[in-house]
């Protein structure tokens, strides 16, 4: 079957020097972007000609080194910064306990397989073998969930900080040029982009290194351990996105529904008694948790590659630099996204706003393309010509050309998925241009409207998924579909980097309004934001798209895990949790939906209490309480998240426990389905809203002329629409990904224990 060009050595080198080159990297655009000072004495204009620092294009506002808007500027990034601080310590302490008490299940459910025993069993797949004990399973397991726990929530957290570092820069630079403050958002966006794709593939590199040391040959116990790392890195990123989401979302449906609508003030007015909590919540909820979930699809796929790897023949004749092809794939995605990188902040001028979309896009053709190539390299040095994968039973006789293939689709699948959400979220297209002109006729016609468009914006993703799946299961079974998930993954730096963009933008409009500055500014920032919103909305589609083929991923380690031959759907055990498990996103989102809207209502409450016993505050003259906003968030989102999450989390544990491992495969099978199409759905019809909104806002074509400026009723119809769209594209939308991810890694986890005491009301009866 011949080996690999690339000795074990090689791999033992390449991939913690690539996640060192990464992190260098992101420390190298964090030093670049702090040059921009928030002190007055280092705000005077420079003379450089590079990036929208071009004569025509500076337009130097009247008194650029006037200390009072660079001191305001810096005072509102502080009280942005502090106000995401304090909510994500707050989370985290809830999430810790939940940490400390989920590890504790993890070893004693593991543990209790064989009795706590200390002796070696015979192996899974090769009875002639000796294993280490489950105990040793247990004890390792726990471990790595406690590693991907605390690597998802330092991810999110340091992006949260550099965002909340950047905002207040990006506002100062647009002064001087929308090139400018471009680059202070995408090099910010950047950092936050390669730290996490750098940090997650180094402390998994570094994880099988000392687990290696015990478990020596026994590869396939080694793995089955790592798998513990997917679910902690999941676990946290479902209360990073639920809690983040309805923090960001309360105070955004609250601000808009009574400063927008009721008082007719601008968007981010320093009036508003909300505009704080809610730029605070673009931080926790877009970056934040985002952040989270992208970091658990790749564990989660690169721990389900390496478990059904571990059983194949790298894993019996262990060939370790095959076995490593998973964090390979990842380490060359790190340096073509470097690369990549440099096209927008270095190769490339932006000139003009028209620009700043089109550069942002060409970062996505660009990373595929040259990854392409880089998984063609990877694949032809790192795995051997031919070699076995495991299909459920038995052994398939692979070639090294069908895995690139593997890959290659799921890295074009996520770019196809990626310009069909743009395309039906960017109000540069006809999609949300319908839309907005159905808000001639008010609120409701922009709802069905809108409801319409996210439907039909499922089909042409999920025939992407289903060509994808059918492709890398053809060619190298459940195997296949893991690298396909970690292709269409292996640019998360430059999607991480491109999606951070926008939220940062976004606080930058908010600061430019807050600090009073000249609506000229305001028209820079908007036009950044105006380009991130449709990125995030890219970001979305790719999470959402990644979360499938993991999910499916998972299930079939999952179901080679706990020794089932057949998912025979007309067996009543597994239909009925077919039936149960497309029911639960439904469950789920109507949770966290009730969640924002609850938390919305306290505080449109609170802001109209404000406006109405607040002496001056619409005339400008006192200032709101931005503080109490702030704490409604936060407390309503500590306290919504809980259900949600506990749903997502004890639901694998009870079906299994109860109903054993065949009706648990139909409930994962079932929430797969469902989810993705949800998902999909409401992402793309809360983002068509959105932009539909701000095309209207803008003005910018005669069309959108005729139904604007804003305070007319078409423009009311579109922020109702916005608003009913909020939850679904940053709330409901983004956590049903994880919804589906963490139901299969947590099944596979505790795979062992359902497959031995599972199904106990069957055994009853």
């Amino acid at each position: 079957m011949g080996a690999a060009l690339l000795p074990d050595l090689g791999a033992e080198i390449v991939i913690p020097v690539c996640a060192v080159i990464g992190i260098v990297f992101s420390l190298v655009q964090w030093y670049l972007v702090s040059n921009v000072k928030l002190t007055p004495e280092s705000s005077s204009p420079s003379n450089n000609g590079k990036n929208g620092y071009g004569d025509y294009l500076i337009e130097e506002e009247e008194g650029i080194n006037e200390q009072n808007v660079v001191v305001k500027c810096a005072e509102i990034q502080n009280a942005i910064s502090e106000g995401a601080t304090s909510f994500l310590f707050t989370e985290y302490q809830y999430v810790g306990i939940f940490m400390i008490a989920f590890a504790i299940l993890i070893f004693i459910f593991l543990g209790s397989v064989e009795g706590f025993s200390t002796k070696s069993q015979p192996c899974t797949y090769n009875k002639e073998k000796l294993c280490k004990p489950a105990l040793a399973t247990a004890i390792f397991s726990t471990v790595s969930f406690l590693l991907g726990a605390v690597t998802s929530v330092v991810s999110g957290f340091l992006g949260m900080k550099i965002a909340t570092y950047a905002n207040a820069r990006t506002t100062l630079e647009a002064r001087k040029g929308v090139g400018k403050a471009f680059i202070v958002a995408f090099r910010s966006g950047a950092v936050m982009g390669f730290l996490l794709a750098a940090n997650g593939l180094l402390v998994l590199y570094i994880a099988i290194n000392l687990f290696k040391l015990y478990y020596g040959d026994d590869w396939e116990g080694l793995f089955e351990a790592i798998t513990g790392y997917g679910l902690g890195g999941s676990s946290m990123a479902l209360f990073g996105r639920v809690g983040g989401g309805i923090y960001t979302k309360a105070a955004d449906v609250g601000a808009d529904l009574v400063g927008k609508v009721e008082r007719n003030i601008p968007e981010d007015d320093p009036r508003n008694p909300a505009v704080i909590a809610d730029n605070v919540g673009d931080n926790v909820g877009d970056i934040a948790g985002m952040g989270s979930d992208l970091f658990g699809s790749y564990a989660e796929a690169s721990c389900a590659a390496l478990v059904v790897a571990s059983i194949s023949s790298f894993g019996i004749n262990h060939e370790f630099t095959a076995m490593l092809y998973p964090l390979l794939i990842s380490s060359m995605g790190i340096l073509i996204c470097l690369i990549t990188t440099l096209f927008a902040t270095d190769f490339f001028e932006i000139k003009a706003v028209k620009e700043i979309e089109p550069a942002l896009k060409n970062q996505l053709i660009i990373s595929t393309a040259l990854m392409t190539v880089g998984i063609a390299i990877v694949t032809w040095t790192c795995l051997p010509s031919s070699f076995t994968i495991f299909n459920f039973g038995a052994q398939k006789v692979v070639k090294n050309w069908q895995l690139f293939l593997c890959v290659a689709v799921g890295l074009w699948a996520g770019l196809i998925i990626g310009f069909v959400t743009e395309y039906y979220t960017s109000n540069a297209y006809s999609p949300v241009q319908d839309v907005a002109d159905s808000c001639r006729t008010g609120a409701a016609t922009n709802v069905i409207f809108g409801l319409a468009l996210g439907y039909k914006s499922v089909i042409i993703p999920i025939f992407a998924i289903a060509i994808a799946i059918f492709v890398s299961f053809s060619f190298a079974a459940m195997y296949g579909i893991a690298v396909a998930a970690l292709g269409m993954l292996s640019t998360i730096a430059t999607g991480l980097a491109i999606d951070a963009y926008g939220p940062i933008s976004d606080n930058a409009g908010g600061i430019a309004e807050m600090a009073g500055m000249s609506h000229r500014i305001r028209e820079r920032t908007d036009a950044l934001d105006a380009a991130g919103n449709t990125t995030a909305a890219i970001g979305k589609g790719f999470a959402i798209g990644s979360a499938a083929l993991v999910s499916l991923a998972l299930f079939g380690a999952f179901v080679s895990r706990a020794a089932i031959t057949t998912v025979d759907v007309l067996t009543p055990q597994v239909f009925i949790g077919l039936i149960v498990g497309a029911m639960l996103p439904y469950w789920f989102s109507a949770m966290t939906m009730k969640s924002v809207g609850s938390a919305a209502l306290k505080m449109v409450e609170e802001v109209r209490r404000q406006f109405n016993t607040i002496p001056g505050l619409m005339e400008g003259t006192a200032k709101p309480d931005y503080a109490t906003c702030v704490k409604i968030s936060t407390d309503a989102s500590i306290k919504e998240m809980i259900p949600p999450g506990a749903l997502v989390m004890l639901t694998p544990l009870i079906v299994g426990i109860f109903f054993g491992v065949e009706t648990l495969s139909g409930v994962l099978a079932g929430a797969l389905v469902s989810g993705v199409q949800i998902a999909i759905s409401a992402s793309n019809t809360g983002g068509a809203w959105d932009n539909a909104k701000k095309y209207i806002e803008a003005g910018a074509s005669e069309h959108a002329r005729t139904l604007g400026p804003k305070g007319s009723d078409p423009h009311k119809a579109a922020v109702i629409g916005d608003t009913i769209g909020d939850p679904l594209k940053d709330t409901s939308g983004p956590s049903l990904n994880i919804l589906i991810k963490l139901m299969a890694v947590e099944s596979l986890v505790f795979a062992p224990f359902f497959a031995t005491h599972g199904g106990l009301l069957f055994k009853i009866f």
